[in-house]
């Protein structure tokens, strides 16, 4: 099989990327590096030429909700048209889950306008919803740095391994993935499980919250 990868540099992307190569798939990772642009589809329709199935693993690298749902929708829309062009059969949209839960998180609300735009085109879409990836801690320590310190928000995870959802396949079981798909106007659910699944886990309780803590001692324990 064909496949193209929309952020096959990316967190997720990458080990979709490897994952395909190693099952003996053909790989086009979609990136600026190969002259790519998915939101002004420079070089796109030259790259999903022969393409059977596109996988959007874009990150938007911003949490700001306006700026996320641009990106995101902008993306999502135009890989829908130009993999439509080009005989695409099926796009594959990495989201996250529960987030039609969390109302008010703009992220999150991003990511919901992310599944829609997916949805919404005449391009047969699936959308394959992850928790947070054990990489969620390194990222927030990264945007709430503050010297030495890094305030840690308090809350509830089930984390999973970007490498075990880029490695994902439908047959796996159990594992902390839903899937969403639509295909010829229909829309159907089902839930499945990969093998790599945690516990929900709470952090320590704190009275405020949030937990600095401090970076060397994140260092300590790496």
């Amino acid at each position: 099989m064909r496949i193209a990868v929309a952020g096959g540099t990316g967190t997720v992307g990458r080990y979709v990327v490897q994952a395909a190569e190693q099952s003996g798939h053909h790989v086009v990772v979609l990136s600026r590096r190969a002259g790519i642009d998915l939101q002004n589809g420079e070089g796109l329709a030259a790259a999903l030429e022969g393409i059977e199935v596109v996988v959007d693993a874009t990150n938007a690298g911003t949490t700001n909700q306006a700026k996320a749902t641009a990106f995101f929708c902008e993306v999502s829309r135009r890989l829908q048209t130009v993999a439509t062009a080009q005989g695409v059969t099926r796009l594959v949209t990495l989201s996250i889950v529960g987030a039609d839960r969390v109302p008010g998180f703009g992220y999150y609300q991003a990511k919901l306008a992310h599944e829609a735009a997916a949805l919404e085109g005449p391009l047969p879409a699936t959308i394959v919803r992850a928790t947070q990836f054990h990489e969620f801690p390194a990222q927030i320590f990264g945007r709430t740095r503050m010297g030495p310190v890094a305030m840690v928000p308090r809350m509830r995870v089930q984390p999973i391994a970007a490498r075990t959802v880029g490695e994902w396949r439908q047959t796996y079981s159990p594992m902390t993935v839903t899937v969403i798909s639509r295909s010829r106007g229909r829309s159907s659910k089902s839930h499945r499980t990969i093998c790599c699944h945690l516990p929900k886990l709470r952090r320590p309780s704190t009275t405020g919250k949030f937990l600095a803590v401090p970076m060397m001692a994140l260092r300590r324990c790496a």
